[in-house]
């Protein structure tokens, strides 16, 4: 069952993080931090973390859901889910980074507990739809 949730969770998730990369993060993150971005992406840390992000959302978010039957078990554990890794991330920049903006971390943690609730709650449905 995890392997099958994951496939269909990382499409999503992928998907949904690029278009806000293209359309929002991108600008926001070379104005805010351009100064400390790399001129490439070390895609293997992408990859990744991407893949971490979506095994943990799997085990500790959709896969409860599933067994509870609850699309707002979903739905709400997937936005916590995303507030507590965003946040880890971005609130550990803001206390050990020098000018790390604060308007870019509540963006952030923002972007993280909406992108993790879609994704939970669209895999929900998938998967109680095809699996």
């Amino acid at each position: 069952m995890f392997a099958k949730l994951y496939i269909v969770a990382l499409p999503i998730f992928v998907v949904l993080d690029m278009i806000w990369f293209a359309f929002v993060a991108k600008n926001l993150f070379y104005k805010q931090i351009g100064f400390i971005m790399r001129p490439e992406i070390n895609w293997m840390a992408a990859i990744l973390v991407y893949l971490l992000m979506i095994a943990g959302l799997v085990l500790f978010v959709i896969m409860p859901a599933i067994e509870k039957r609850s699309w707002q078990h979903a739905l709400l554990y997937g936005a916590l889910f995303g507030l507590v890794i965003y946040a880890t991330y971005d609130l550990t920049n803001m206390a050990v980074l020098k000018d790390w903006p604060m308007l870019l971390s509540l963006v952030d943690m923002s972007w993280g507990t909406i992108l993790t609730a879609l994704v939970s709650t669209a895999s929900y449905f998938i998967a109680v739809a095809i699996l």
